[in-house]
């Protein structure tokens, strides 16, 4: 299934159609599965918080229009937060929590898949064409998993400051891609 394909049955999903929202369970939900799993550590709680992530789905789908991520990674943003967010409602020991934040989904994200793919050379490019430290942050960011917090702090930024750099850098690579 392509990315537009999941972006329409977001969309369809966030006027309330539930033959959408059967279908983006279907083709998405051994992925988000995966995502609670790893952070959670644990086949139950993922298996709950995978129930909890599509009803957040159901009521935030419109909400994804007006983000500029590509559908999967909107959807994986929804199920690590909330698998992020399980972990701090049981209060545990900070540090704890603090290695939940860090976790990466291991299995190759939308853009990994992308570079592993056909598009590795024009992507390169299209980073090439970033500043490097920009470049550096979105390799890390969205290629490592590296948290927003942890570039900030190697870029010597504030948080702000580095998701704006991730935000209009991942517009420019949209740019190019487009060309």
């Amino acid at each position: 299934m392509t990315p537009q394909d999941i972006t329409k049955l977001i969309v369809r999903t966030s006027m309330k159609d539930r033959a959408a929202f059967d279908l983006l369970y279907r083709h998405t939900s051994a992925k988000l599965f995966g995502v609670c799993l790893r952070v959670l550590n644990d086949r139950g709680d993922a298996e709950e918080a995978l129930q909890e992530v599509f009803v957040k789905i159901w009521t935030k789908a419109d909400r994804f229009a007006v983000s500029d991520l590509s559908p999967i990674s909107w959807l994986v943003a929804i199920a690590r937060n909330h698998a992020i967010d399980r972990i701090r409602a049981r209060r545990k020991p900070a540090a704890d929590i603090d290695a939940a934040l860090n976790v990466a989904d291991p299995a190759p994200g939308p853009e990994a898949m992308v570079v592993a793919g056909d598009e590795t050379e024009r992507i390169h490019h299209c980073l090439d064409e970033l500043e490097k430290d920009r470049a550096a942050a979105v390799r890390g960011a969205y290629l490592k998993g590296e948290s927003y917090a942890e570039l900030a702090e190697r870029h010597g930024v504030p948080l702000n400051t580095m998701r704006t750099w991730l935000r209009r850098s991942l517009m420019k690579l949209r740019e190019c891609l487009e060309r």
